[in-house]
């Protein structure tokens, strides 16, 4: 299998500059699927001039807000035209379902439509009162400059999205570095984004190991904004490289999110099927990699035996294979290092006290499949209640007050996103109030909207997606003062 040429600079698709490439691996059956170029620092730095280029020459930046908005769109229309492709592609590369991969292209589109949008809804600029007749003063909002963008192989072609498009809408350009675990429909967008008319050198990619690709990209100084998505080791060492040339950094690192159930959220026994299938969802979707994954059950202690015998009879019959075969449920971790990652967390939480109710093991067979697992009787010191899995592994805490059971969802480092499950709407207030993560959801799991900010409290990150707050992240701030009746001001009498 010869390898594509799957770096794009200046308008070009090439190989890499040292002739290397790496194998793509199908996790469902450990095959090569594709072979790619492996970038690296001369295809980095490569890439950064042309982006600069683009920026300080070229015409993108100062292309009108509605142009630079019908391009979105335009993207967004030849998104849904390749839906089907992309989604079996991405099921490919990642091992998802491929229904979850043709979701994800339908949020995709969503993401370059509300970004399109918004720019077009904005004003000039806000006008500031100086106090004065003769004073005009305006903030206005103008591009970074070059972003690299840097983003993880759980969802390449979403993550790629949340950058890409704001960054677009503001009037940037780009260098991209998807995962070189999962690159190829990140590839197809780039190629998508030229047959929208994007200009040469605005949209970027090298596709090759985070060391060098993503080191280089954080450290350079023709760099103006770094933006990460990834694990927390990872993007501490970006925002470290990134301090030498004082460049904006925004960092999305993952969570231990908490999935908050109160015994009267399960007072009926539709209301109790609801809570249990939820929490399958929040927990196993994807297979667990998800940064967002409700991967800690807190329960009522007065719930939690016949909550979590329901729960682990259910996970037994969840349905792995490949992603793109019908009736497939879940498909396989992405790779085996994440495989015997998984292995290692449950039998140190096995080692630690923690009692098995379902899963714990891989089928018989190729591919990187791991049963969804429930570990009961998990507390807080525990190595798999305090770190992030990324993978089919649900713990299981309990608690017998309100406030017991804010104190154990807040008792982590992270602090992305977490939910709470109860019919009394008073408390569900309180504790969504106290919860210190990024999103809440109340009596649900996991939907996000393109329009409200996505990003976490404490180790979880730094900056927002989405949203307003999404846009301004690529946008720097300029005030403009003009003073339309200037006279001396004689401070000096010389």
């Amino acid at each position: 299998m010869s390898a594509q040429q799957t770096i794009h600079v200046g308008g070009e698709w090439r190989a890499a500059a040292s002739g290397a490439a790496r194998e793509i691996i199908d996790p469902a059956d450990a095959t090569v699927c594709a072979v790619v170029a492996e970038g690296g620092v001369e295809d980095t730095d490569d890439a950064v001039a042309a982006a600069r280029a683009a920026f300080d020459q070229g015409a993108w930046p100062r292309t009108p807000v509605a142009e630079r908005a019908a391009l979105l769109r335009r993207v967004a229309d030849l998104l849904q035209r390749n839906r089907e492709a992309l989604g079996q592609l991405e099921s490919r590369d990642t091992g998802k379902t491929v229904e979850e991969g043709r979701i994800d292209v339908d949020c995709v589109s969503d993401a370059f439509r509300y970004f399109a949008d918004l720019v077009m809804n904005e004003s000039g600029g806000r006008v500031v009162d100086a106090g004065s007749p003769d004073i005009h003063s305006v903030v206005v909002h103008e591009p970074v400059g070059v972003c690299a963008l840097i983003t993880p192989w759980n969802y390449p072609l979403l993550q790629a999205s949340w950058k890409i498009a704001p960054a677009l809408a503001a009037g940037n350009t780009f260098v991209i570095k998807p995962s070189e675990i999962t690159p190829l429909t990140t590839v197809e967008l780039i190629q998508l984004l030229e047959e929208a008319g994007l200009p040469a050198g605005v949209a970027n990619i090298v596709t090759g190991a985070g060391d060098p690709v993503g080191a280089r990209l954080a450290e350079h100084p023709g760099v103006d904004l770094v933006s990460f998505t990834g694990g927390l080791a990872s993007g501490t060492k970006v925002m470290r490289a990134a301090a030498d040339s004082v460049k904006k950094v925004a960092l999305e690192l993952g969570g231990k999110n908490p999935n908050v159930v109160f015994a009267d959220a399960c007072e009926s026994d539709a209301d109790f099927d609801t809570a249990v299938d939820q929490a399958l969802n929040a927990a196993f979707i994807h297979s667990g990699q998800v940064c967002s994954a409700g991967s800690r059950l807190i329960i009522e202690e007065s719930l939690r035996e016949r909550f979590v015998a329901e729960l682990a009879r259910r996970a037994e019959k969840i349905r792995l294979g490949r992603g793109t075969d019908d009736g497939v449920e879940c498909g396989p971790l992405v790779s085996a290092q994440q495989l015997a990652r998984t292995e290692s967390f449950v039998a140190s939480a096995l080692v630690e006290g923690a009692v098995l109710r379902a899963g714990g093991r891989g089928p018989e067979g190729d591919g990187y499949f791991y049963r969804p697992t429930v570990l009961d009787q998990c507390h807080r010191s525990m190595r798999v209640v305090r770190e992030e899995v990324f993978g089919p592994v649900l713990t299981v805490e309990t608690f017998r007050t309100e406030d017991e059971a804010v104190a154990l969802a807040n008792d982590t480092e992270y602090g992305l996103a977490g939910a709470v499950w109860t019919a009394d709407p008073g408390r569900a207030r309180r504790v969504a109030g106290r919860l210190r993560h990024g999103t809440v959801w109340i009596n649900d799991f996991h939907p996000y909207l393109p329009q409200a900010e996505w990003g976490g409290f404490g180790k979880s990150g730094i900056g927002r997606e989405l949203g307003p707050a999404g846009l301004a992240e690529y946008r720097e701030a300029k005030h403009i003062y003009q003073n339309l009746a200037p006279r001396p001001v004689r401070w000096f009498t010389g």
